[in-house]
């Protein structure tokens, strides 16, 4: 475990220095990638899974609270690794307490992500731009505030997410992190339009959190009225996926 901590906050925390950097790159002023599109920021994030799965291949690259509640849910292995015969030499059980310590540790990454996303950006953060932009390029927001239809939205696209991964594993094709990545891009692409699918609740609480401490001129509030959708919903989207995983695909 003390291995799985530390990969789940190295992939994490690499996965949201790319993912928020390149939403960082369209939206802040003066960057290079100014005005790049939404389907920029769903490529990016996708390449952003891509690195942060392989940066944490100790611990099974969960990078996300509603992929471990998934797969808690449905108790499949966390973590295994089988010899040349093709036994199992080594797991992580999907138990409440392991369950926890992979969450802390995605959180945590998530932080550091978005902290060295901060740094990186630093200048462009200290330009003027509507406190809404600042902190859009650390959490998400709605297009159209509706906390319940916003819940339901988070829900939908996290359950995608989590139930489409957990029919990988079933897959014979090895084709590491590649799937989950084009999911994340076509889940962006079809799915993010109302929220900004978070669809990770610690892709988007890390990253508030730190928005709230950073000093960034004029960065307005960190809309806690909201931060509950992009957590509760993805959480509910995972659990909601293990369960339906136990019956079709386990």
């Amino acid at each position: 475990m003390s291995h799985a901590f530390v990969s789940e906050i190295m992939g994490t925390a690499m996965l949201i220095l790319l993912g928020a950097g390149v939403v960082a790159n369209a939206i802040l002023p003066k960057t290079k990638g100014f005005g790049g599109g939404w389907l920029m920021i769903n490529f990016g994030w996708g390449l952003a899974v891509f690195a942060g799965v392989y940066v944490a291949f100790k611990s099974g690259a969960h990078l996300n609270p509603a992929v471990t509640i998934g797969l808690w849910t449905a108790d499949q292995p966390f973590y295994s690794v089988t010899g040349p015969d093709g036994m199992v030499t080594a797991s992580i059980n999907p138990t409440f307490g392991n369950a926890m310590w992979y969450m802390l540790a995605q959180l945590i990454g998530a932080f550091i992500g978005a902290v060295l996303c901060w740094f990186a950006y630093k200048k462009h953060f200290d330009e003027e731009a509507e406190p809404g932009v600042k902190l859009g390029v650390f959490s998400t927001g709605p297009e159209l505030r509706s906390y319940a239809w916003n819940f339901i939205t988070e829900v939908i696209a996290t359950f995608v997410l989590v139930f489409v991964i957990l029919c990988f594993g079933k897959n014979p094709a090895q084709l590491g992190a590649l799937p989950v990545a084009l999911l994340v891009v076509g889940i962006g692409a079809s799915l993010g339009g109302p929220t900004g699918y978070a669809i990770n609740p610690a892709r988007d609480l890390g990253p508030r959190i730190a928005h709230a401490v950073l000093p960034i001129p004029g960065k307005g509030t960190s809309d806690w009225a909201y931060s509950w959708v992009p957590v509760i919903g993805p959480a509910v989207g995972g659990l909601l996926a293990g369960l339906l995983a136990t019956a079709y695909v386990f």
